[in-house]
């Protein structure tokens, strides 16, 4: 297998990564949406808020790769280490990047659904996002790994899938899965703590409050 994607044209190769970097794109942006909504609703702190998007990002980021293999006929025993293979790595890449820039945008993450500074910070995080993605893809795919197991498989047919599936190593690939999950969600809650502390360490902000609280000094 691997010997076969050495041998692809660097166009193809480039193309195969960038259709696989839209597809973890895609699970990344319906994580952050869906937390910003759910942690608004509970009135969640924005660290609490950022370890739910990165939690629905992969959850919704290994649905993508193992409905469409539960629906042709594969066990879930089968789906879930491809997905493990194929997609945790350019997540990871994905939510801390995107998540720094979200963080690194003053006032992007207190911002509402309805707020444009919101949609124009999660556009911009994710594009650059993609950017950073696109190559881990590119060097996971060239080597045989990442999304490459799943074109494989479905290139291949039945036969090519149940020739290659039982190569993986199933537990193997849900521990170094669970591991990324936990390192990227350490360095996410990590980043938003240490932008809370730089915004309440920041004078600026005291003095809006300030200014913007009732003065208790007694009326003549």
């Amino acid at each position: 297998m691997n010997a076969d994607h050495h041998q692809m044209p660097p166009r193809s190769l480039t193309a195969m990564a960038a259709i696989a970097t839209l597809h973890c794109l895609t699970g990344c942006a319906i994580g952050e949406v869906l937390g910003v909504v759910i942690g608004t609703a509970l009135n969640l702190s924005n660290p609490a808020t950022i370890v739910l998007a990165i939690v629905l990002a992969f959850l919704f980021g290994y649905s993508l790769t193992m409905l469409p293999l539960r629906r042709s006929g594969l066990a879930l025993a089968v789906v879930l280490p491809l997905a493990f293979a194929s997609d945790t790595f350019s997540i990871a890449v994905m939510e801390i990047v995107d998540n720094t820039v979200m963080l690194a945008i003053p006032g992007a993450m207190d911002a509402g659904l309805s707020d444009l500074l919101f949609w124009g910070s999660l556009l911009l995080a994710l594009a650059i996002a993609f950017v950073f993605a696109l190559p881990v893809n590119r060097y996971l795919i060239a080597r045989g790994g990442g999304h490459a197991v799943v074109h494989q498989l479905h290139g291949g047919g039945a036969e090519t899938g149940a020739g290659q599936v039982p190569a993986l190593n199933a537990r193997r690939l849900a521990l170094i899965g669970a591991a990324t999950i936990a390192l990227t969600v350490a360095v996410g809650l990590a980043g938003a703590l240490i932008a809370e502390r730089a915004q309440s360490d920041d004078p600026s902000q005291h003095a809006a409050a300030g200014s913007t609280s009732p003065s208790n000094t007694p009326s003549a």
